[in-house]
């Protein structure tokens, strides 16, 4: 999920400041940006290099960037979790992003696989209705969904409510030249 979610503050429309998504998606302070030493300050730069590598990766070679997507135990991929980290992000600035979201606009598509992966399946499972298996509904995935609760509330930077992102270490791991 943090890997989608970094790849969609990449790639999207418009930069937003590092405390504006960092926070959130850590549940942290903007004060620990200025502790070195911590483990929320490792978090930061853990968050801030993956970033910068996939920010390098789409400025200079695209076809080469590789999603991290969790495999099942039997060795298939499961792209939902980081779709869900692209969404989360998306919906950090849901304005910004509401052009391509219009089914209208003839680059939604390129969102079709991500927000696909976003349905709700147990919404379409339970209506038994044909007419909403065709139309996935996307869910309510938001940083808060994708985390658990912070005791650290990022109130003193108006981040939105503070999450905790569940991070593996190996798919912690980069576009804009403010980081």
């Amino acid at each position: 999920m943090l890997d989608g979610y970094v790849a969609a503050i990449v790639a999207g429309p418009a930069s937003m400041s590092p405390l504006d998504w960092i926070c959130p998606l850590l549940a942290i302070d903007a004060d620990a940006f200025n502790h070195g030493g911590t483990p929320e300050f490792a978090a930061i730069s853990a968050v801030v290099l993956r970033h910068n590598e996939i920010s390098q990766i789409l400025s200079t070679t695209p076809r080469q960037f590789a999603p991290m997507h969790r495999r099942e135990a039997n060795g298939n991929i499961d792209a939902r979790p980081w779709c869900q980290g692209f969404y989360a992000a998306i919906r950090l600035r849901l304005s910004v992003w509401a052009p391509l979201l219009d089914a209208r606009n003839v680059n939604h598509g390129l969102l079709l696989p991500i927000l696909l992966h976003c349905r709700d399946d147990q919404a379409v499972r339970c209506s038994g209705r044909r007419e909403a298996a065709a139309r996935p509904r996307i869910s309510s995935v938001t940083p808060t969904s994708i985390s658990q609760p912070s005791s650290r509330p990022c109130a003193s930077t108006g981040c939105p409510s503070a999450t905790h992102a569940p991070a593996n270490p190996a798919d912690v791991g980069a576009h804009t030249g403010y980081i």
